[in-house]
């Protein structure tokens, strides 16, 4: 298994878009983003995610997994 990368909220965003998630809102520093089949996820707005949220927060809910994480940033 690759390692997971070092992103940012930007980043994530762009991927998120590139995926048909919306941004809906935002609260604070939290960026809500929900596709048409009613996905959610909320993007902390750092400048570096923590590996963590990245991993557990982000990535296992919506099932996308490091390797497909690592090809749409390089797209």
């Amino acid at each position: 298994m690759p390692k997971l990368p070092q992103v940012s909220a930007s980043d994530l965003i762009k991927i998120f878009k590139k995926l048909n998630f919306e941004i809906v809102s935002q609260k604070g520093s939290h960026i809500k983003m929900r596709d048409s089949s009613g996905k959610t996820v909320i993007i902390p707005n750092h400048k570096l995610i923590k590996k963590g949220t990245l991993k557990k927060g982000i990535l296992n809910p919506l099932s996308i997994t490091v390797e497909e994480l690592i090809k749409l940033l390089r797209k």
